[in-house]
């Protein structure tokens, strides 16, 4: 109750203080499956994560099958969700910011880029977590930092693993190295499929010029989502990862 209080004040304050600037598309909406706020875990700073609802990817690994699905969700629009963020502003510092994850945002790319630059317009930092799946120009080049998840490096391991080709990941890499665009490469490390030292060295390989590579340590805190879906989880045989398997690895970036 006392954090919902001080949150509040925050938020009065920050109203007076800025002027919430809202783009011509301000009455669009996006299909949201949920936000965080004040996550610590994708990308730079305190963040608030907006989780978008629906992906075209099919990752065995998928610890938020619920947002899989375009159907369902809460429609926002962008009037709503700039003053939804804008009210954290004072937490993120100059590091922090808004994320926008999924899901996958680049399935909603107008209602992407719409909110981006209303994001930007009151001087919040956006990054966009994404697999790059599917390629869209615009959203890449409106946003200010792409954590790009490389699901694997090897094409016909990527297509196993997740259901599409790899083409549009790598496409994205290309294009976001092309227009000099500030990125991250992520991907998580899975026994029997992720973990080889000759896959994490390709990984590093593509990641020339990135300013980080996470290594993101597999997990099965999704599996009741899946069941809850009525479906079979693929990996669940699978442990998950361990920390010496990831301290392993990272020594080799």
């Amino acid at each position: 109750m006392l954090c919902d209080v001080l949150i509040e004040k925050q938020f009065i304050y920050v109203l007076n203080y800025y002027s919430i600037m809202i783009t011509e598309n301000s009455q669009l909406k996006i299909t949201i499956a949920s936000i965080e706020t004040l996550g610590a875990l994708d990308g730079p700073g305190l963040r608030t994560i907006i989780f978008f609802k629906g992906c075209p990817l099919r990752c065995k690994y998928c610890h938020n099958a619920d947002m899989l699905s375009f159907n369902g969700g809460e429609n926002w629009t962008i009037d709503d969700l700039v003053t939804k963020c804008i009210k954290y502003k004072n937490f993120y510092g100059s590091d922090g910011g808004v994320t926008l994850s999924g899901g996958e945002p680049l399935a909603q790319p107008a209602a992407a880029v719409a909110l981006i630059k209303a994001l930007q317009k009151n001087g919040i930092h956006v990054a966009l977590d994404t697999s790059g799946y599917p390629f869209n120009e615009d959203v890449l080049s409106a946003v200010d930092l792409v954590l790009l998840d490389i699901k694997h490096t090897d094409p016909q391991c990527f297509l196993e693993l997740v259901g599409v080709p790899i083409d549009n990941t790598l496409k994205t890499l290309v294009y976001i190295k092309k227009i000099d665009k500030p990125f991250w490469i992520r991907q998580v490390i899975v026994k029997g499929i992720t973990d080889s030292k000759e896959q994490v060295l390709k990984l590093k390989e593509l990641a020339e010029g990135s300013e980080k590579i996470e290594l993101l340590a597999y997990h099965k805190l999704g599996i009741n989502k899946w069941k809850n879906l009525g479906l079979k989880y693929p990996l669940e045989s699978v442990p998950a990862t361990s920390a010496e398997t990831i301290e392993r690895l990272n020594k080799l970036l």
